[in-house]
């Protein structure tokens, strides 16, 4: 789990992620590393016990479920995340169109 002060740099680390994971793949001509990405947005309840940081509450149960919907390479946003202006810009300048995708019973994605 990571946490960002804003979509569009959560999303940014998403892609940055996603390509280090394929030259990483690549470099060892094996697909045997997966990395799924679910990214949401909204408050949390960040703790420090141990000396670690923490994050609890509905955006962090609801990141955790889109991540789970997610398959190997895929980056998986909620409607907010994609809506916010900055997100949008980042995905334009990519080239990237998000396509939606029903989840359930429980909403969308």
């Amino acid at each position: 789990m990571a946490t960002f002060p804003t979509p569009d740099r959560a999303v940014a680390a998403a892609l940055r992620m996603r390509e280090a994971m394929d030259k990483l793949n690549q470099g060892h001509k094996m697909d045997d590393l997966l990395l799924k990405i679910g990214i949401h947005e909204g408050p949390c309840l960040a703790v420090m016990e141990n000396g670690r940081q923490d994050y609890f509450g509905r955006t962090v149960n609801v990141g955790a479920r889109v991540q789970n919907l997610a398959v190997s390479r895929e980056i998986l946003a909620t409607g907010s995340v994609i809506e916010n202006p900055q997100t949008s810009m980042l995905l334009e300048s990519n080239n990237l169109k998000p396509v939606m995708k029903r989840a359930g019973a429980q909403g969308h994605c």
